[in-house]
């Protein structure tokens, strides 16, 4: 039997091995053939040959990460261990950096390497989609963005929007105002502010209209200049609505467009504006687009099995 020892230096291999020795459990789902033994500083691996090749390139993968980034989890190793290259997982150190201190000095960053790629698009596009299912953190580092260009007076307002479809409820049945009405669908807008802007700051903000927050109807006959503008689930945008809200854009502005295209709430036979704007616009010099999946999802782990159950059913309708 084949055997190659990897030793660890100037490394803490507690912390590469992770609590437990999770990330080793990790390594041994991915390569079940191989026998993986982790002791003091070394990671010894028994097996065949070509097997441990690709061990030996993978470890040095996530030695090199762990070295420039001092972390490791399971995001980070399934990445690397899925990835073609070191390209498709490495951002620049830049966008890794935190992009605001929130409430309480909560250090708000970019946490996936999509999401580092996310935050780099946004840099060198004012025009940025980015794509994919629930919890990947698309609307949360969107509005960091935001935050951070507010308080860099990069910008001199953030607007916030979503188009007003409901998933299986009308706003007409809900009690109280329109303002009322749209605030609990506005909801996940208002949670990443809450994170990130002093509750009398945010309530300040809103009030003075710095930051405005309001249904995709009322950006209609607008000119959004000097703005960070962030359109949320942009799948539930028909054709009309998606042109009008692109062509809102005034000088000095950023547009963010987030959406998951598994998640749309249109009516039968009517196209989602978001997918006809990727195919129209994915060659537009200035505008980006990032692809975000299953593996930047950082809430409860339950959600990425729960995203791949779904997806399996699915493909196979």
């Amino acid at each position: 039997m084949n055997e190659i020892v990897i030793e660890l230096e100037e490394i803490s291999p507690k912390e590469f091995f992770g609590a437990q020795n999770a990330n080793i459990e990790l390594l041994k789902k991915y390569f079940p053939k191989l026998k993986i033994v982790a002791r003091g500083n070394k990671i010894k691996a028994f097996g065949d040959e070509e097997l441990l090749e690709e061990f030996d390139r993978r470890i040095t993968m996530l030695l090199k990460h762990f070295g420039k980034y001092n972390k490791l989890d399971e995001n980070v190793i399934e990445r690397v261990l899925t990835s073609q290259s070191s390209d498709d997982y490495n951002t620049s150190k830049q966008s890794g950096e935190t992009i605001v201190h929130g409430v309480g000095g909560k250090l708000i960053k970019a946490q996936t390497a999509n999401q580092r790629k996310m935050v780099e698009l946004m840099r060198k596009n004012d025009m940025v989609f980015a794509i994919g299912p629930a919890g990947t953190g698309k609307t949360y580092t969107g509005v960091a963005l935001a935050v951070q260009a507010l308080k860099n007076k990069e910008v001199k307002r953030i607007i916030l929007t979503r188009p007003a479809v409901e998933a299986g409820e009308n706003l007409g049945f809900l009690p109280g105002d329109l303002k009322e009405k749209l605030d609990p669908y506005m909801q996940p807008l208002y949670d990443a502010l809450r994170d990130m802007i002093a509750p009398e700051k945010l309530t300040h903000y809103i009030e003075n209209g710095t930051i405005q927050i309001a249904p995709l109807a009322f950006m209609r006959g607008r000119t959004l200049d000097n703005a960070f503008v962030i359109l949320d689930e942009g799948q539930n945008t028909t054709h009309a609505q998606m042109k009008m809200f692109l062509t809102r854009m005034g000088k000095n502005a950023k547009f963010l467009l987030t959406g998951d295209p598994g998640q749309i709430d249109l009516p039968r036979r009517t196209i989602s504006g978001l997918k006809e704007a990727l195919l129209i616009l994915k060659n537009v010099d200035g505008v980006g687009i990032i692809f975000l999946d299953d593996k930047d999802v950082i809430r409860h782990k339950l959600v990425k099995k729960v995203i791949a159950a779904y997806k399996n059913i699915e493909n196979t309708d």
